[in-house]
Protein backbone atom coordinates (compact mmCIF):
# COMPACT_ATOMS: atom_id res chain seq x y z
CA UNK A 1 0.00 0.00 0.00
CA UNK A 2 1.27 3.68 -0.80
CA UNK A 3 0.60 6.57 0.97
CA UNK A 4 1.15 9.98 0.02
CA UNK A 5 0.76 13.07 2.25
CA UNK A 6 1.04 16.16 0.19
CA UNK A 7 -0.68 19.21 -0.53
CA UNK A 8 -0.18 22.51 -2.19
CA UNK A 9 0.70 24.52 0.83
CA UNK A 10 3.35 24.12 3.46
CA UNK A 11 2.89 23.83 7.56
CA UNK A 12 0.13 21.56 7.64
CA UNK A 13 2.07 18.98 9.45
CA UNK A 14 2.79 16.36 6.19
CA UNK A 15 6.11 15.32 8.04
CA UNK A 16 4.17 15.45 11.42
CA UNK A 17 1.70 12.76 9.81
CA UNK A 18 4.21 11.17 8.04
CA UNK A 19 6.08 9.84 11.21
CA UNK A 20 3.22 9.40 12.94
CA UNK A 21 1.28 7.47 10.49
CA UNK A 22 5.28 5.32 9.53
CA UNK A 23 5.30 4.52 13.38
CA UNK A 24 1.42 3.07 13.62
CA UNK A 25 1.88 1.34 9.63
CA UNK A 26 5.17 -0.45 11.22
CA UNK A 27 3.03 -2.49 14.12
CA UNK A 28 1.18 -4.30 10.65
CA UNK A 29 4.17 -4.71 8.83
CA UNK A 30 7.28 -3.42 6.91
CA UNK A 31 7.13 -0.13 6.13
CA UNK A 32 9.33 2.24 4.26
CA UNK A 33 9.16 6.06 4.64
CA UNK A 34 10.64 8.09 1.53
CA UNK A 35 11.45 11.66 1.79
CA UNK A 36 10.36 13.55 -1.14
CA UNK A 37 10.77 16.68 0.73
CA UNK A 38 14.04 19.01 0.29
CA UNK A 39 13.90 19.96 3.62
CA UNK A 40 14.39 16.60 5.31
CA UNK A 41 12.09 16.76 7.80
CA UNK A 42 11.07 12.95 7.70
CA UNK A 43 14.60 11.87 6.93
CA UNK A 44 15.94 13.49 9.90
CA UNK A 45 13.32 12.23 12.16
CA UNK A 46 13.87 8.60 11.23
CA UNK A 47 17.62 9.29 11.83
CA UNK A 48 17.02 10.51 15.23
CA UNK A 49 14.86 7.35 15.53
CA UNK A 50 17.56 5.14 14.51
CA UNK A 51 19.95 6.77 16.71
CA UNK A 52 17.60 6.14 19.54
CA UNK A 53 17.19 2.73 18.51
CA UNK A 54 13.06 3.33 19.03
CA UNK A 55 10.92 0.04 17.64
CA UNK A 56 9.54 -0.62 15.60
CA UNK A 57 11.93 0.52 13.37
CA UNK A 58 11.24 3.09 10.31
CA UNK A 59 13.71 3.24 7.24
CA UNK A 60 13.79 5.68 5.29
CA UNK A 61 14.82 7.08 1.97
CA UNK A 62 15.15 10.03 0.16
CA UNK A 63 13.81 10.59 -3.51
CA UNK A 64 13.75 13.48 -5.53
CA UNK A 65 12.59 14.83 -9.17
CA UNK A 66 10.56 11.57 -10.74
CA UNK A 67 9.73 9.45 -7.95
CA UNK A 68 6.95 7.36 -9.81
CA UNK A 69 9.71 4.12 -10.88
CA UNK A 70 11.54 4.25 -7.90
CA UNK A 71 8.12 4.25 -5.40
CA UNK A 72 6.67 1.30 -7.38
CA UNK A 73 9.71 -0.67 -7.49
CA UNK A 74 9.88 -0.05 -3.68
CA UNK A 75 6.30 -1.01 -2.88
CA UNK A 76 7.36 -4.34 -3.84
CA UNK A 77 9.41 -4.95 -0.97
CA UNK A 78 7.49 -3.50 1.69
CA UNK A 79 3.72 -4.12 2.73
CA UNK A 80 3.53 0.12 3.41
CA UNK A 81 5.07 3.25 2.15
CA UNK A 82 4.49 6.47 3.18
CA UNK A 83 5.75 9.09 1.25
CA UNK A 84 6.47 12.79 2.62
CA UNK A 85 6.22 14.88 0.08
CA UNK A 86 6.85 18.70 -0.38
CA UNK A 87 4.20 21.76 0.41
CA UNK A 88 4.15 23.11 -2.84
CA UNK A 89 2.69 21.99 -6.40
CA UNK A 90 5.85 19.94 -7.31
CA UNK A 91 7.03 16.88 -9.46
CA UNK A 92 7.21 14.57 -6.67
CA UNK A 93 3.94 15.52 -5.75
CA UNK A 94 2.73 14.78 -8.85
CA UNK A 95 4.46 11.58 -10.41
CA UNK A 96 3.85 9.70 -6.85
CA UNK A 97 0.16 10.76 -7.23
CA UNK A 98 0.28 8.59 -10.52
CA UNK A 99 1.23 5.55 -8.46
CA UNK A 100 0.13 5.84 -5.20
CA UNK A 101 -3.09 4.22 -3.83
CA UNK A 102 -3.68 6.52 -1.44
CA UNK A 103 -3.42 10.72 -1.14
CA UNK A 104 -3.60 12.47 2.40
CA UNK A 105 -4.40 16.16 1.94
CA UNK A 106 -3.73 17.93 5.44
CA UNK A 107 -5.38 21.65 5.35
CA UNK A 108 -5.27 23.73 8.66
CA UNK A 109 -8.49 25.45 9.66
CA UNK A 110 -7.38 28.80 7.95
CA UNK A 111 -8.31 30.42 4.75
CA UNK A 112 -4.44 30.62 2.96
CA UNK A 113 -4.93 26.63 3.46
CA UNK A 114 -8.26 26.63 1.89
CA UNK A 115 -7.49 28.82 -0.74
CA UNK A 116 -5.19 25.90 -2.33
CA UNK A 117 -7.48 23.78 -2.58
CA UNK A 118 -8.91 24.56 -5.69
CA UNK A 119 -6.06 24.40 -7.72
CA UNK A 120 -4.78 20.46 -5.86
CA UNK A 121 -8.31 19.81 -7.08
CA UNK A 122 -7.52 20.30 -10.88
CA UNK A 123 -3.80 18.60 -9.61
CA UNK A 124 -5.85 15.39 -8.45
CA UNK A 125 -8.24 15.29 -11.62
CA UNK A 126 -4.81 15.21 -13.54
CA UNK A 127 -3.36 12.33 -11.93
CA UNK A 128 -6.27 10.20 -12.25
CA UNK A 129 -6.16 10.39 -16.21
CA UNK A 130 -2.89 8.09 -15.27
CA UNK A 131 -4.56 6.51 -11.67
CA UNK A 132 -7.94 6.10 -11.47
CA UNK A 133 -7.98 4.32 -8.87
CA UNK A 134 -6.49 6.77 -6.58
CA UNK A 135 -8.17 7.50 -3.55
CA UNK A 136 -8.21 10.84 -2.01
CA UNK A 137 -8.80 12.09 1.76
CA UNK A 138 -8.22 15.76 3.76
CA UNK A 139 -7.91 15.83 6.91
CA UNK A 140 -7.89 19.18 9.09
CA UNK A 141 -4.87 19.38 10.99
CA UNK A 142 -3.15 21.47 13.57
CA UNK A 143 -6.97 22.44 14.61
CA UNK A 144 -7.71 24.48 17.77
CA UNK A 145 -8.79 22.63 20.90
CA UNK A 146 -11.66 24.90 22.41
CA UNK A 147 -15.12 23.13 21.44
CA UNK A 148 -16.71 26.30 20.64
CA UNK A 149 -14.11 27.37 18.18
CA UNK A 150 -16.00 27.52 14.57
CA UNK A 151 -13.33 26.79 12.12
CA UNK A 152 -13.67 23.09 12.24
CA UNK A 153 -17.26 23.24 10.72
CA UNK A 154 -16.56 26.24 8.10
CA UNK A 155 -13.46 24.54 6.90
CA UNK A 156 -15.36 21.47 6.53
CA UNK A 157 -18.18 23.24 4.43
CA UNK A 158 -15.50 24.81 2.72
CA UNK A 159 -14.06 22.12 1.31
CA UNK A 160 -17.09 20.47 0.76
CA UNK A 161 -17.49 22.39 -2.66
CA UNK A 162 -14.61 19.74 -3.53
CA UNK A 163 -15.80 16.05 -4.85
CA UNK A 164 -12.78 14.80 -5.21
CA UNK A 165 -11.39 16.11 -1.60
CA UNK A 166 -13.85 14.47 0.79
CA UNK A 167 -12.86 15.33 4.19
CA UNK A 168 -12.12 12.63 6.97
CA UNK A 169 -14.26 12.42 9.95
CA UNK A 170 -11.28 11.95 12.27
CA UNK A 171 -9.47 15.38 13.18
CA UNK A 172 -5.91 16.44 14.31
CA UNK A 173 -5.62 19.10 16.48
CA UNK A 174 -2.77 21.22 17.64
CA UNK A 175 -1.17 18.90 20.55
CA UNK A 176 2.49 19.83 22.29
CA UNK A 177 2.41 16.18 21.68
CA UNK A 178 3.22 16.24 18.16
CA UNK A 179 6.04 18.43 18.34
CA UNK A 180 7.68 16.25 21.59
CA UNK A 181 7.41 13.11 19.75
CA UNK A 182 8.70 14.72 16.43
CA UNK A 183 11.63 16.25 18.04
CA UNK A 184 13.09 12.80 19.83
CA UNK A 185 12.11 10.23 16.78
CA UNK A 186 8.67 9.01 17.97
CA UNK A 187 5.09 8.96 16.35
CA UNK A 188 2.32 10.48 18.60
CA UNK A 189 1.16 6.52 19.82
CA UNK A 190 4.63 6.66 21.25
CA UNK A 191 3.47 9.76 23.44
CA UNK A 192 2.19 9.87 26.38
CA UNK A 193 -0.91 12.20 25.53
CA UNK A 194 -3.45 9.82 24.98
CA UNK A 195 -5.71 11.91 22.74
CA UNK A 196 -2.73 12.49 19.98
CA UNK A 197 -2.42 8.74 20.57
CA UNK A 198 -6.50 8.29 19.25
CA UNK A 199 -6.24 10.55 16.47
CA UNK A 200 -3.48 9.12 14.94
CA UNK A 201 -4.38 5.44 15.34
CA UNK A 202 -8.06 6.67 14.21
CA UNK A 203 -6.30 8.33 10.89
CA UNK A 204 -4.03 5.19 10.26
CA UNK A 205 -7.90 3.46 10.29
CA UNK A 206 -9.50 5.72 7.95
CA UNK A 207 -6.29 5.35 5.71
CA UNK A 208 -6.49 1.96 5.44
CA UNK A 209 -10.03 1.27 5.91
CA UNK A 210 -11.40 3.46 3.21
Amino acid sequence: MIVLIGSRKGGAGKSTLASCISVELAKRGDVLLIDADAQTTAATWASDREDAEHQPPVPCVQKLGNIRASVMDLAKRYDFVVIDAAGRDSQELRTAMTCADVLLCPFRPSQADLDTAEGLSDIIEQARDFNESLRVSAVLTMCPTHPNNPEIQDSRDYLGNFENLPVLDCVIYDRKAYRDALSVGKGATEHTDPKAQAEIVALTEALING
